[in-house]
């Protein structure tokens, strides 16, 4: 039967939208890379630059050979797909090369992630080992359980849990928390950066070297994140039955939105809150903050309310606040805080989706606006608990998931001694120890080696 010419161009607009978002969400490993880059010291920023590029790169080839099949494979098996290796049988009904493209995007910023957690003092051949497993294996098979029409977690499976299926829509969880939790222990396992607490434990500030590069890369993800919040709706080109000119489109331009004011407000509470608690002004923790209300709102976007996503927003920033404090006083240390941002914004932001989504909306994001149909919803919306009890299922399965799998791949790497670099490397800093030269040329710094080689003579010297 051939498609009829409407049908052809449904297909091609909402293909065309796909795609578009598919190189939104790419962009974000730009912002991540610039972000990254300006957090940590300038004797690493090399070494960062590099582990960026090698998650995109080795992520690629994982995902297109094991991990589209765990997670999107046909299959009756609520935990794992079982086809579509290597992408065999792609195109079919369900899916086409873009929709591949889309969720590619996704799987490689997990990695990004986590490799914020373990920056300045992991070996590069552990990035290569943690980011073909996570990418290839961990995060598809949390995107199985929640995105796939046969996951056990699903929104959209025919038999959802509790009557309603985990409402995730982008994320926070599939996405962030599995990139925090994994980063959470390697960062756990790995200890503190040499010089991070003192001799008492007192924290020493150590600080990002270019706050132009942390703002740039603020900005970066702000824009890929309008491809991953409103292009997870996949299709524009839906309308809405008992509406009379509203559909996807609609629903897409309000995700939009609901997204920007998140990441604002918590923008905005992250700025008056350090400036109460540190004394002043400060542009890389604002950038964290607004980062912070765009992982919670992640998982909600497509089913609350403009004013709910101010309220998701608010908390983002005082959970950050708050984890930041708290990670501080136990000596744990993470670069990026990426830890703190994107597992404990985005478990708040599961919770949120549990109280706030709207019935309307949920009917528009998860059964094309067929009002005949009941789902629960959020419960201060008066929906019930099912969805909410779905929530803090899908946080504790992801909790418990990424640690048995993560926590174990950081600690055989650790009993091997290929996790963390040595302390004289370290202080050297990764650039001049493990990539023969620095990111930047300009001046060297007095005593400092310049290339690999002067490097290695200091270190016969020592």
């Amino acid at each position: 039967m051939e498609m009829s010419w409407e049908q052809s161009v449904t297909y091609s607009i909402n293909t065309v939208y796909l795609l578009f978002s598919a190189y939104l969400v790419f962009v974000m490993q730009l912002g991540f890379a610039m972000l990254c880059a300006g957090s940590v010291r300038a004797k690493n920023a090399m070494n960062i630059m590099l582990t960026n590029v090698v998650d995109a790169v080795v992520g690629s080839i994982s995902y297109y050979l094991f991990g589209f099949a765990f997670a999107f494979g046909d299959t009756s098996n609520p935990f794992i797909g079982t086809n579509f290796f290597a992408l065999k049988d792609v195109p079919n009904t369900s899916f086409d090369y873009s929709f591949f493209l889309y969720q590619w995007a996704f799987a490689i910023a997990v990695a990004g992630i986590t490799s914020g957690s373990i920056a300045e003092r992991t070996q590069f051949s552990a990035y290569l080992v943690f980011s073909f497993f996570l990418s290839g294996f961990v995060y598809p098979v949390v995107a199985h359980w929640v995105w796939s029409s046969s996951g056990w977690l699903s929104a959209s499976s025919t038999n959802p849990l509790f009557a309603s299926g985990a409402i995730d829509f982008a994320g926070s969880g599939v996405v962030h928390m599995v990139g925090a939790v994994a980063g959470f222990w390697g960062a756990l396992i790995e200890g503190p950066r040499v010089g991070r607490f003192d001799a008492f434990g007192k924290p020493v500030p150590m600080r990002g070297h270019n706050a132009t590069l942390v703002v740039l890369g603020t900005f970066l993800l702000w824009f890929g994140w309008f491809g991953f919040n409103p292009g997870s709706f996949d299709k524009i080109l839906v309308a809405y039955p008992s509406t009379t000119n509203q559909g996807n489109w609609t629903a897409i331009g309000r995700t939009a939105v609901t997204t920007t004011l998140a990441g604002s407000t918590a923008g905005i509470v992250t700025l008056f809150g350090r400036r109460l608690l540190v004394g002043h002004w400060d542009a890389l923790d604002v950038c964290n903050g607004v980062l912070g209300g765009f992982v919670a709102i992640t998982s909600g976007c497509a089913v609350v309310e403009p004013w709910a996503a101010i309220v998701c927003g608010f908390f983002s920033a005082w959970v950050l606040i708050g984890l930041n404090i708290v990670v501080t006083k136990l000596n744990f240390d993470d670069p990026l805080e990426a830890t703190q941002l994107h597992g404990g914004c985005g478990a708040w932001g599961l919770i949120f989706t549990g109280l706030f989504a709207k019935e309307e909306f949920v009917i528009q994001a998860y059964e094309a606006g067929d009002t005949s149909v009941v789902r629960p919803y959020g419960l201060f919306m008066g929906g019930g608990w099912g969805l909410l009890g779905c929530q803090v299922i899908e946080l504790l399965v992801i909790l418990g998931w990424v640690s048995v799998t993560m926590g174990p791949i950081f600690y055989a790497q650790h009993r091997l001694g290929i996790l963390r670099i040595s302390t004289e490397e370290e202080i050297a800093g990764l650039d001049i120890s493990s990539h023969g030269g620095y990111a930047y040329n300009t001046h060297q710094e007095e005593n400092q080696p310049r290339f690999y080689a002067d490097y290695m003579r200091m270190h016969d010297h020592s």
